[in-house]
């Protein structure tokens, strides 16, 4: 590199860097660039060796408002934890005509339903995708591999270790996000789960004020059937007392019987 170059503003090299990138570029990704060519070329390029995250951080919003400004048709986002440029979204149907000759990129729902289970969830195996969804997704499944969409994360610990599945840093840069923080609706789930966590443990405790330990449900056992015993004898000691009335009724019933006889002529 010639001294007798123009040389570029520290901006102008971060746009061209995220312009062939095929990845999202991290700010210490590209001072790593920076570093590297000064040391190799030497010269004036020392100068852009010695900035710092914070002033690549400045030049790129720099560069970010510019193309905002001009209208360029393309921007600076932030997604899969870098920075890439991408098209503005209101020129996507010449694009993917000019590029997909007009066949559609979307996702079908069950693919779209299968792919959001797998996000909240992961990581998570294909029979605790199905039983959310209540049907195969085997075919789902091979196809969000195939699109880089999934990959496999590990495996459980459930019988015959089936494998887990998780989202891509492709998944992020397909939707757009910068992580999976920025999943619409996630603090809302976690906030649900963490309610659900908090019944069960309330009613568990519950559950053990209201059922006395075994040991007091030991203890209580023999007075409980003394108690029934003392109401059984008391009970035949009242079923004895009117059997003596009744055998008393009978006497005098008879007494009257000999008094008739005797008066009868």
């Amino acid at each position: 590199m010639s001294d007798v170059n123009v040389l570029p503003e520290l901006k102008q090299i971060i746009g061209a860097m995220l312009f062939v990138a095929k990845q999202p570029l991290t700010l210490a990704a590209m001072r790593k660039a920076l570093q590297q060519v000064a040391e190799k070329e030497g010269g004036a390029t020392r100068d852009f060796a010695k900035a710092t995250e914070p002033d690549m951080a400045a030049a790129l919003e720099a560069l970010k408002i510019e193309l905002e400004t001009h209208n360029l048709g393309f921007h600076i986002t932030e997604v899969a934890h870098g920075f890439k440029l991408e098209n503005d979204v209101n020129c996507g149907p010449w694009l993917r005509q000019l590029l997909e000759k007009g066949r559609s990129s979307h996702l079908s729902r069950p693919a779209l339903e299968t792919l959001a289970i797998i996000a909240y969830r992961q990581p998570c195996t294909r029979s605790e995708i199905e039983a959310v969804r209540g049907v195969a997704v085997d075919a789902m499944i091979h196809n969000l591999l195939e699109l880089q969409l999934i990959r496999v994360v590990g495996r459980s610990e459930l019988p015959g270790k089936p494998w887990q599945y998780g989202t891509t840093q492709a998944f992020l840069e397909h939707f757009g996000l910068r992580s999976l923080d920025d999943l619409p609706g996630v603090e809302e789930l976690r906030r649900m789960e963490a309610e659900q966590i908090k019944r069960r443990e309330q009613v568990t405790v519950e559950a053990a004020a209201v059922t006395p330990p075994a040991e007091e449900q030991a203890e209580s056992a023999p007075a409980v059937e003394a108690s029934a015993k003392t109401v059984e004898a008391d009970d035949n000691e009242d079923l004895d007392e009117e059997d003596e009335f009744d055998e008393d009724d009978d006497e005098d019933d008879d007494d009257e019987d000999e008094d008739e006889k005797a008066v009868k002529p």
